[in-house]
């Protein structure tokens, strides 16, 4: 090992053990360019965390092109410039820098991680790889290889194929409606063009957040961001459209050779910005998200055995927002598990919850939340992802107040005008018996459009 990959080993090391902190002072910068960031000063390890977040991701995929987005994210580190693949990670590695990228529905992901010594020429690295990756072709091919590998892989696992039926009879023909990793049919014809295109749709200055934390001050800052990111297109694709999601009450069901039936469950849910958000946030928690403590755990798990886990979840989507949650059961209970969530769903809608089920809730929340903070390259993390949420810096400091302020009404109203049994939706892989009024889907194969 290096002197310097020494050096980024002890300060990852030591970041790993700082002690939480009470509070977290977030600098609001701009760049002489015009790019706003978010910054936490620690200048107490020569070490800064780096986050970007583009918007958009994978849903800016061009029509006919599903999963050009994701090949290319993979292929930003398989060289740039000068620098084939072995030379892009060899300079990668003499400095010590970790540099990473990846893609979702809405947001291309670049984290790089670099130290005070040598962050000029890691923030130049990174830099290539942003505007001048090669697509060469033999790295297009071995990286095109082990996405096909996944997707093959993909059509064998239960789980992938509920979370897929259930995402096409939400979203339909919207880019939420198909996996963004694309269809082996779809990624086999990808050209280099087509990698290009994609890139300069999502790495556009008009849809950046950033954040860092560490070594650095605003000022360095913003001359590194302006470095990063000033010969990127000012603008990129436009964003897709708003769904709603198409959800109506029944079982779908895809026939899949499995002993255990694999269910994903929901129904259309709340957006990020909504009023009652943190009421839903905690009703969420004891409905599904508490683990051994939520009533569906309880009623599925422990008072029945029907599963060893059911969990539901919140899923707000810059596009669209569902209300959802999974299990899974043996093929012979698969339908009375459904009963249950079904009844448990309808029970809570109509009742609300216990005044000491908030307080719980409420009390494992505010708790665990400045556990989250638990080094630099997490607190950046969290920044931009608060930026992506539109939330300001002070929420930091004010969620907990938020949690604390919902009521035991607020519960039951959220309860009563959004939990919906009468559009909760089942999918169900695997071969379960005695689901009656069941609807087949048919999964079309790995290689089909």
């Amino acid at each position: 090992m290096t002197p310097l990959k020494h050096l980024l080993a002890a300060a990852v090391l030591c970041l790993s053990a700082l002690p939480l902190r009470a509070a977290v002072d977030i600098q609001t910068v701009t760049s002489p360019g015009g790019i706003d960031a978010w910054l936490v000063e620690d200048h107490s390890i020569p070490f800064v965390a780096l986050e970007l977040r583009f918007r958009g991701g994978a849903s800016l995929d061009a029509p006919g092109k599903r999963g050009a987005t994701y090949l290319m994210t993979a292929l930003l580190e398989e060289g740039a410039a000068d620098l084939d693949a072995q030379g892009f990670a060899a300079a990668r590695e003499s400095l010590a820098a970790r540099l990473s990228f990846d893609v979702g529905d809405d947001a291309l992901s670049v984290s790089a991680r670099m130290l005070t010594e040598t962050r000029d020429e890691a923030a130049d690295l990174l830099k290539l790889a942003l505007t001048q990756p090669r697509f060469d072709a033999d790295a297009v091919e071995r990286v095109r290889g082990q996405v096909l590998s996944g997707l093959q892989s993909d059509a064998q696992d239960p789980n992938v194929l509920a979370d897929r039926a259930f995402s096409r009879l939400a979203f339909g023909d919207h880019p939420y409606g198909t996996p963004y990793e694309g269809t082996l049919d779809s990624v086999a014809a990808l050209t280099r063009d087509d990698l290009v295109a994609a890139k300069d749709a999502v790495l556009a200055r008009d849809r950046v957040v950033a954040s860092a934390v560490g070594d650095i001050t605003a000022a360095e800052l913003g001359a590194l961001l302006d470095t990063l990111l000033a010969d990127l297109p000012a603008t990129g694709a436009p964003m897709p459209d708003d769904v709603v999601p198409d959800l109506t009450a029944g079982v779908t069901t895809v026939d899949f050779p499995t002993p255990q039936s694999v269910v994903v469950f929901g129904q259309p849910g709340m957006e990020r910005d909504d009023p009652d958000f943190f009421a839903a946030y905690i009703l969420n928690q004891i409905l599904g998200g508490g683990g051994f403590s939520s009533r569906l755990m309880t009623e599925v798990r422990e008072a029945r055995g029907l599963s060893y886990g059911v969990y539901s979840y919140l899923v707000p989507r810059d596009h669209a927002a569902t209300w959802q949650g999974s299990l899974a059961s043996s093929n012979a209970r698969a339908a009375e598990a459904i009963d249950v969530v079904r009844s448990e769903w309808a029970k809570v809608a109509a009742e609300g919850v216990t005044a000491e089920e908030l307080e719980a809730a409420k009390t494992y929340l505010t708790g665990s939340y400045p556990l989250r903070f638990d080094g630099n390259s997490r607190i950046a993390d969290i920044l931009v992802g608060m930026q992506l949420d539109d939330l300001p810096p002070d929420y930091v400091e004010t969620r907990n107040a938020k949690i604390e302020a919902v009521t035991l009404d607020d519960i039951r109203r959220v309860a009563g005008e959004w939990l919906m049994p009468g559009r909760l939706r089942f999918v169900v892989v695997g071969q379960p018996e005695a689901l009656d009024g069941a609807e087949a889907m048919v999964i079309p194969a790995a290689g089909e459009d």
